[in-house]
């Protein structure tokens, strides 16, 4: 059986390389086994919330519910992605919950008097400090949406069967990690094999030093405004 890993990795060195609205760039010097030093270059991001909006359909067939999507473009593939409704947590100490209500009312005109923790997630270890906290929310009603604006003014909202959103993933027509991830978190709750956690589980994950970063400049309440 193998040694367990027992090397302290530290960075003795640290440089911004690029610092822009909702990200930044920077390079550590990370100290490895044996003591060398290797740069590690990190994208720094605010963290995000996104939603699994569940409206049950036949209570004998759970995966008949339905989940509310949204459809939007993304510059980086060039491509409308159905996705959930989602948000950066890009406002100064803004407690993961309330901007995922804020989210779902912004982007699907809904609101929620049930909310659960469905899962966290780190999008993209080897080069980024994005975490993503998934909310499963439930008891939904219709609310007023705000005017949307840039990308979010050509979204579309779609109410999609769990299983249906499931089969989608399987044969590749969503492909976003978030809502992978969401969508087999709440197939799982939603049949019974596993439980949500309460919204008052720590987000551990959730990153920090680029708001605190932002914070310390005195940039605020809305952390983008460099």
């Amino acid at each position: 059986m193998a040694a367990a890993a027992q090397h302290k990795f530290q960075a003795h060195e640290s440089e911004v390389l690029v610092d822009a609205p909702i990200l930044a760039l920077r390079r550590d010097q990370v100290e490895m086994p044996g003591g060398k030093k290797s740069a590690r270059e990190i994208v720094e991001h605010f963290g995000a919330v996104a939603v699994v909006a569940y409206r049950p359909g036949d209570a004998q067939d759970p995966g008949s519910g339905e989940i509310a999507l949204v459809r939007q473009y993304r510059q980086c593939v060039a491509q409308r992605l159905l996705e959930l409704p989602a948000g950066i947590l890009d406002l100064a100490q803004e407690e993961e919950l309330h901007c995922a209500q804020r989210e779902l009312q912004e982007e699907a005109g809904l609101a929620a008097k049930d909310w659960r923790v469905l899962v966290d997630l780190v999008t993209s270890p080897g080069f980024c400090d994005e975490a993503v906290r998934v909310y499963l929310a439930q008891e939904l009603e219709d609310v007023p949406q705000p005017e949307a604006e840039d990308e979010e003014a050509d979204m579309v909202v779609e109410w999609v069967p769990l299983s249906t959103a499931v089969s989608s993933i399987m044969r590749g027509e969503i492909v976003n990690s978030i809502a992978i991830a969401g969508i087999f978190a709440a197939a799982e709750v939603v049949s019974g094999r596993s439980v949500a956690r309460p919204v008052s589980t720590p987000f551990a994950l959730r990153p920090q030093r680029l708001a605190q970063r932002r914070i310390a400049q005195g940039i605020g309440p809305d952390l983008k405004k460099l």
